[in-house]
């Protein structure tokens, strides 16, 4: 019973934006047949028109409601308005049955192939969910495993061993600290990935200063990575970008990481923000080894091997940190990119402005050429 009820709302959906539609091309076809109309007296234009009208109502329209309804009053339009004796009914017209059935019958196959088309897309898209999710989940168990197996074996080490030496023990825990970090990094990504990807919740974007969510990344930066130098570049004038900013800092803070433990032999990072286009660009440019070509086109897709690092551990994966960041810059209706430079690897994404931005950034080039 249940399952009927719901094949019933699915075939027969309602939604003020399909009604609007369905009003808007009837609206045309109206009143393109009565300008053909007064143009021309001979009958017979109408109704090519209006099965038009029904084909297009039945495309972008969901279910099979207003497809239906717009077969019955596409003949009620003819009949009453656009076929002699005008604005009469008389449904003893030679050929009207014909007429109905052929509006029925064009909204209903075009609505069930539009439904058909509709659900294939949703079945595609739930299949490249599945796709990530397990792809996300193969490197979470990885990413999981090895720093754990790290933190058991450097405590246990410790407190199996009451002879170490105050140093050993000290490299042990600090060890054991940088797993833990790790993990609440991994964790932190995860629960963004869960953020974005439930269908009930929303990311709230405020207008938020671009310069003061760069200069957060790279003070916590700093405190990881003391031995790395970062230049910060950002326009002259304030930045305010709409964004969820604890998302976008996190985005920061994954490309920064990633830019030391992946770039291997990085140095210097220069993290810049510039208005371009009607966006924001954020850029994070490093000195490292860069990218190896052949992982540049599965980048974001979480699909990447791990990496060894020089202790074996392996627990250091781009992938997971990168397509967490693509979902975050595209829950923002942006987009990113990775390129190689000749020295080192640059990361950018770019974020749309509000229209206020938009408008005196471009008042701004206009009287800058001027």
């Amino acid at each position: 019973m249940k399952r009927k009820k719901n094949l019933f709302s699915q075939w027969f959906l309602f939604s003020w934006k399909d009604l609007f539609i369905s009003a808007a091309i009837l609206l045309c076809a109206v009143c393109f047949c009565i300008f053909l109309q007064s143009a021309d007296t001979t009958e017979g234009f109408a109704s090519p028109i209006f099965v038009l009208a029904v084909l297009l109502i039945s495309r972008f329209t969901s279910g099979y409601l207003f497809g239906s309804i717009a077969a019955v009053l596409g003949v009620i339009f003819v009949n009453y308005i656009f076929t002699s004796p005008y604005w009469a009914l008389n449904f003893t017209l030679a050929g009207y049955p014909l007429t109905f059935l052929t509006f029925l019958m064009v909204s209903i196959i075009t609505s069930t192939l539009t439904s058909q088309a509709k659900q294939q897309e949703r079945l595609r898209v739930e299949n490249e969910k599945e796709k990530m999710r397990a792809n996300l989940l193969r490197s979470v168990s990885h990413d999981i495993r090895t720093p754990l197996t790290s933190i058991v074996g450097a405590t246990s080490a410790v407190l199996e061993n009451p002879g170490l030496s105050p140093d050993d023990q000290r490299e042990l825990l600090e060890d054991a600290r940088a797993d833990a970090q790790w993990l609440i990094r991994v964790v932190e990504n995860l629960l963004s990935i869960t953020r974005i990807g439930d269908t009930s919740a929303h990311i709230t974007k405020q207008p938020e200063a671009a310069e003061e969510v760069l200069g957060e990344a790279v003070r916590k930066f700093r405190k990881r990575f003391p031995q790395i130098r970062v230049q910060v570049q950002a326009p002259g004038d304030l930045l305010m970008v709409p964004m969820d900013p604890i998302l976008i800092e996190q985005v920061l803070s994954n490309l920064l990481e990633n830019a030391v433990i992946h770039g291997k032999t990085t140095t210097e990072i220069r993290l810049s923000v510039w208005p371009d286009s009607g966006y924001a660009r954020f850029s994070v440019e490093d000195n490292g080894q860069g990218i190896p070509k052949k992982e540049l086109p599965t980048l974001f897709d979480g699909t990447l091997k791990h990496n060894e690092t020089a202790s074996g551990d392996g627990k250091r994966n781009m992938g997971l940190g990168l397509s967490v960041c693509l979902a975050i810059v595209r829950a923002h209706g942006g987009m990113m990119d990775a390129s190689n430079l000749a020295n080192g690897a640059v990361f950018s994404f770019r974020l749309p402005l509000s229209e206020e931005e938009k408008h005196e950034y471009s008042r701004k080039d206009l009287s800058g050429r001027g």
